[in-house]
């Protein structure tokens, strides 16, 4: 038997919206146009407390027409372990605007309580300033949706510093890369490939670059050394084949070791190995790199 398809947001949205539409427009007519015939022998604080009551059912409505939708995108974009952020975020907003209500319905004044909390609002909101971007940074990284739970990952950010090494090196990067445990409404979950559990504040992520690892796809690494002059290029050449042979080339299409010089001054001279892996550690890598060269130029040095 065919598995259902799945619903269309909009058609869920659109179709739950119209029955809370319909109820408050009921509701309405009911307290306001009719109320001298439907509303006979209830004394006011009970229609007070009936209208509470008709505000409350038309919120739920509006809440359950939104978490519908969202879990129908979301499930559409097999994002659905992440619809929990996004539906709390949005079910505050609907119980944020419901109470407002109420305080109108009770004959309190909206503007005196903003203006009064005036100060208390600015201090607050200062306090949550951080907590409030790494929410809405959260959202925006469900709906743009650029990796999901279960993806390899780098993160690229100066947040968390830059290496800064005497010895000349290729340029590092801040990167920390992982697979995507999870993204919440305040922190996204990476495991390390490392080790351990990193959780980054959605805000460092939304303005990080994130390299995406895909699994089995090559991708460059260069190990730089230094040699002196008495080690000729050939020499260090010659430790590419083996090099190929201990990280072996996946594709036929995957380019070959090779050995580029980089620097030179009066006694030494700089060369960077390049090779294409698609191990998840580099440091591995580079260790065997390191290794394989140290052994075919340790004898020419030597002898020199």
């Amino acid at each position: 038997m065919a598995a259902p398809a799945p619903s269309r947001p909009l058609y869920v949205l659109i179709g739950n919206l119209v029955g809370a539409l319909a109820l408050a427009v009921f509701l309405f007519a009911v307290f306001t146009v009719f109320h001298q015939y439907f509303l006979t022998g209830f004394n006011q604080p009970e229609i007070l407390l009936l209208e509470a009551g008709g505000v409350v059912l038309v919120a739920y409505l509006v809440s359950r027409a939104v978490t519908l939708a969202t879990n129908a995108v979301l499930a559409r974009r097999g994002a659905g372990s992440r619809v929990h952020a996004v539906r709390l975020f949005l079910n505050l907003l609907i119980a944020v605007g419901a109470v407002l209500a109420l305080f109108r319905l009770a004959g309190v004044s909206i503007e005196s309580i903003f203006l009064g909390s005036a100060l208390a609002g600015i201090v607050l909101g200062l306090a949550a300033q951080t907590v409030l971007a790494n929410v809405f940074a959260g959202l925006l990284l469900v709906v743009a949706d650029p990796f999901r739970p279960g993806d390899r990952i780098a993160i690229v950010s100066g947040t968390y510093g830059a290496l800064a090494p005497s010895y000349p090196h290729e340029m590092l990067y801040p990167s920390y890369s992982g697979t995507v445990a999870d993204v919440g409404l305040i922190y996204t979950v990476l495991h390390l490939d490392t080790g351990g559990t990193a959780e980054v504040p959605n805000s460092v992520v939304l303005g990080s670059m994130v390299l995406a690892r895909i699994p089995g796809v090559a991708r460059s690494v260069r190990v730089r050394m230094t040699f002196p002059l008495s080690v000729g290029v050939p020499a260090v050449e010659a430790a590419l084949p083996e090099i190929d042979a201990t990280l072996p080339r996946t594709s036929p299409l995957t380019p070959l070791p090779r050995l580029e010089v980089a620097d030179l001054s009066a006694a030494t001279w700089d060369g960077v190995v390049v090779v294409w892996t698609t191990a998840p550690d580099e440091t591995s890598v580079r260790d065997s790199v390191l290794r394989l060269v140290l052994g075919k130029v340790s004898g020419v040095a030597r002898s020199a």
